[in-house]
């Protein structure tokens, strides 16, 4: 019991940890909630019900409740705890298990442990009166069975997809028709049944009739559907005959592109963002895993390439020209964030940002003052200071509350809440790898580790919360810009740049592109820049190590402090010549690192074992990236820029490394590479 003051309550924590304790081969995490159960005043007789506003000189009365979490247990203890734990005490365990179970159990394993076997036949003329001395406990188990496949079938149906027979599903549709035979779970079951079978069906159907249209080989002419114009064949491949993407308005290019991130957002499974799932992607024979997470970036990098290929396609323009085309993508992008849609707005402004497009001195100085403020503003959402606080920020305030000042109104106008946002699911994707990285799967004693996966629901949860508040967008789908976004010319990465040299050679490609901080993004890459001289010693060859020595040449991309915007037109310093990148990912060790970066500058590969890879840390020191390190994790993050090859055994060879990290993301071979 505690009095205060004027009768106002002390401000303690209404949760506080007390540590953990052992049951049964479980784990659990104890906690002290604290909470207020009534009010009185001395000699008040009877008590009195909680009041909004205690009256002065009154005593405020406090309950403290134990309250355990499941931190980590065999598979059995954490199914059973589906069936008897209290919802009251945890009531996040069955929404996370259910949404991150297949990281470390099939969904048919659950189910046999889940599911009672069902009662055998009677025999004939016999029957079970009812009594009420019937085992209640199992009715009590059975109703919490199938309360618990009720909201597994509703929240994640895709996890009893099981071609062609759908077994699992068929084993809970037996199960409820004894257990609940008229409940809604067991109407829910079958309904998911009937569109599986039928979906499969018409797949099926859909490969036949493509198979009948694509008729002999040497088709001579092939028309786009839902185009007015559509595109010919010719011998030199698809012509597109339509108007050009950006001969369309700003709003209605900007309204198409988030028209289909919605639909790819809304169809997304979250399960497939865990990091568990999400790494396997690059192996062999794992082009299935992931396909709505491969959709949401194959859209990005359509948009990213988009950019590209219509400020660099035509290599004759004039600066002028090219400079209109650069400001209608800022408006463009623009109009994206005022319909709070993020992941189009990183698209255009990874392809901006860019070094193709960023290097183009004389296009960037012929852009307006006001498009080029826009440029700056919004590359700001995407900072990467303080692991992109600045989104994450704009992020949570724009799911909760309206459009900032200024913004157009995009969703029906009865609705409270505006539509959105569309996040950049590039930092969900980071945060759950790099979760998925840090903690370990299984515990001592085989214990299953769910406190991991308490950690990945939430953020799961997170990205469910903005899938039913995209529901409400309301637009409608404008064909002729669909088929010119698709026509569109993209432009790999090397592409890209081959054209930008060509548009304005390297000599004067010193940039006085917009004085923005360029982003760190999902791509890491690692430039060097090996200038090696021939150092006369005894049986000193070229490409020996030992006998030369290496230094470094800048290769950074353009950047400058965050100051007062320049003028426009005057550059910032020159970043120095541009030297080849080797991609880094997160499934490479520092020695594959190490021998990527030697390759690319012809230096022999036995030499390889003989190097340590260091990070550049400010204040003159170094962090040594241990071998068995990976090392987009084990990099500082604060300072990500330079690194130094240096050999083992105390030679006086050096390569130093210059780390940029351009924006965007995409599919390997394309602009802005998904290494995670």
């Amino acid at each position: 019991m505690e009095r205060t003051a004027a009768g106002k309550e002390l401000a303690l924590a209404p949760l506080q940890d007390w540590g953990e304790e052992t049951e049964d081969g479980a784990v659990y995490s104890v906690s002290l909630r604290r909470q207020r159960s009534q009010r009185s005043s001395p000699g008040a007789g009877p008590r009195v019900t909680q009041a909004l506003s205690p009256a002065p000189d009154t005593f405020l009365h406090y309950r403290t409740s134990k309250v355990r979490a499941l931190r980590a247990a065999r598979l059995e203890r954490l199914v059973r705890e589906l069936v008897s734990g209290d919802p009251e005490q945890d009531p996040g365990f069955v929404p996370a298990f259910l949404a991150t179970h297949r990281a470390f159990v099939p969904t048919g394993r659950v189910l046999g442990l889940l599911l009672p076997p069902p009662a055998p036949p009677l025999p004939p003329g016999v029957e079970i009166k009812k009594t009420e001395g019937r085992d209640l406990t199992f009715n009590k188990n059975l109703r919490a069975v199938v309360s618990v496949l009720g909201l597994w079938l509703r929240d994640h149906p895709q996890d009893f997809w099981d071609p062609p027979a759908h077994s699992d599903l068929g084993s809970v549709c037996n199960f409820l028709g004894w257990a609940a035979p008229s409940g809604a779970e067991a109407q829910e079951a079958e309904k998911l049944l009937g569109d599986f079978l039928k979906e499969a069906k018409t797949e099926q159907e859909e490969e036949e009739q493509c198979q009948t249209r694509a008729g002999p080989p040497g088709t001579a002419q092939i028309l786009c559907p839902d185009s007015p114009v559509g595109c010919l064949e010719d011998e030199e491949g698809l012509v597109w005959e339509g108007p050009e993407l950006l001969d369309f308005s700003v709003d209605d290019v900007a309204e198409q592109l988030t028209l289909m991130d919605v639909e790819l957002f809304s169809r997304l499974r979250p399960f497939e963002c865990l990091g568990s799932v999400w790494s396997q992607r690059d192996r062999p024979g794992a082009t299935s895993i992931a396909p709505t997470v491969r959709a949401t970036v194959t859209q990005f990098n359509t948009v990213t390439g988009c950019v590209l290929g219509s400020v660099l396609g035509e290599p004759g323009l004039a600066a002028p020209q090219r400079a209109q085309r650069l400001e209608k993508w800022i408006r463009i992008a623009q109009r994206c964030r005022e319909l709070r849609n993020f992941s189009s707005l990183r698209a255009i402004l990874s392809a901006l940002q860019s070094n193709p497009i960023y290097r183009l001195k004389r296009s960037w100085g012929a852009v307006s003052r006001e498009p080029l403020s826009t440029f700056r503003k919004l590359a700001q959402i995407f900072s990467d200071e303080n692991n992109h606080l600045s989104s994450r920020e704009i992020l949570s305030q724009e799911a909760t509350q309206g459009p900032q000042e200024g913004d157009a109104p995009t969703g029906s106008p009865s609705s409270k809440l505006p539509p959105g946002p569309i996040p950049y699911l590039g930092t969900f994707l980071t945060d759950l790898v790099m979760l998925d990285t840090a903690l370990p799967d299984m515990l001592k004693g085989d214990l299953i580790n769910f406190e991991k996966r308490r950690k990945e629901w939430e953020i799961l949860a997170r990205i469910q919360q903005l899938q039913r508040r995209c529901q409400s967008y309301c637009l409608s789908p404008h064909p002729p810009i669909l088929a010119a976004l698709h026509a569109q010319h993209k432009l790999s990465e090397e592409q890209s740049y081959r054209i930008s040299r060509v548009i304005e050679p390297p000599a004067s490609s010193c940039p006085s592109s917009p004085c923005i901080r360029r982003q760190i993004s999902l791509t890491k890459r690692l430039s060097a820049k090996l200038s090696r001289e021939r150092v006369s010693s005894p049986g000193g060859s070229p490409g020996d190590p030992s006998s030369s020595t290496s230094s470094l040449s800048p290769a950074s991309p353009p950047s400058s402090p965050r100051t007062k915007d320049p003028p426009t037109g005057s550059p910032p310093a020159s970043p120095g010549p541009q030297s080849p990148s080797t991609k880094l990912t997160s499934q490479d060790k520092a020695p594959t690192v190490v021998q990527r970066a030697l390759e690319k500058h012809n230096v022999a590969e036995p030499w390889v074992q003989d190097y340590q890879l260091f990070q550049v840390l400010p204040g003159d020191r170094e962090l040594l990236i241990p071998d068995n390190a990976n090392v987009f994790y084990a990099m500082s993050p604060a300072a990500p820029g330079d690194f130094v090859l240096r050999r083992k055994e105390g030679a006086q060879h050096t390569t130093s490394v210059s780390l940029s990290t351009p924006p965007g993301y995409g599919p390997h071979g394309q602009q802005g590479v998904w290494l995670l």
